[in-house]
């Protein structure tokens, strides 16, 4: 059993990950949590000791239960306790708990937003996402693509992407996200002999 100098710890460097993986600066996330750049830094580093007034607003800025940012040991319940993220005029809804391996959210643009330019990123990984409404466009590299529901795409993260609404209509899709860049295997249906 960890001691609560072993669990406290590790806050910080959970503290860091999440936040680079949320590809968030310290001064916005300053900005947004109103703890000062210096204060975060020194708690991501471990040279701060985390605290209720400082561990709280951050898990609300980054969505996450408290208990996560701490490592609290699991309970046995199964269920995820979904938490909505609004991040880019989408709501996005985490469908996973954050354990560092394969992550599942659900992504939600309503019709009222903006249709923006694109603005590709790439970050580490690979992603596999499924059009359950609506129409979703995908700047992929040099393809530009809609895809409606019932459609599917996967890619590494590496190439440059972005995605928004095609169409006037509210979409909804899933999106499986491995940091490690592992491919999904999915296979739509056996091969018959002589394929």
């Amino acid at each position: 059993m960890e001691t609560t100098e072993e669990i406290l710890t590790a806050v910080g460097p959970r503290l860091r990950a999440l936040r680079l993986r949320r590809q968030v600066t310290l001064a916005d996330l300053s900005t947004a949590t109103g703890i000062s750049v210096s204060t975060l830094s020194r708690l991501e580093s471990g040279q701060r000791r985390p605290n209720l007034e400082l561990l709280l607003p951050l898990a609300r800025e980054h969505g996450v239960p408290l208990d996560e940012l701490v490592g609290a040991p699991a309970t046995g319940d199964p269920r995820i306790h979904i938490r909505p993220l609004k991040r880019f005029g989408m709501t996005v809804l985490p469908l996973s708990r954050d354990n560092g391996g394969l992550q599942a959210f659900k992504f939600v643009i309503p019709a009222s937003s903006p249709r923006n330019e694109p603005a590709p990123k790439t970050h580490e990984g690979y992603e596999w996402i499924y059009v359950l409404k609506g129409e979703l466009r995908l700047v992929l590299g040099e393809h530009d693509l809609v895809l409606a529901a019932g459609e599917a795409a996967e890619f590494s993260t590496q190439t440059p992407h972005w995605f928004g609404r095609a169409g006037d209509s509210v979409v909804e899709f899933l999106s499986l996200f491995s940091k490690q860049g592992e491919r999904m295997h999915v296979r739509a249906k056996p091969q018959k002999a002589g394929d």
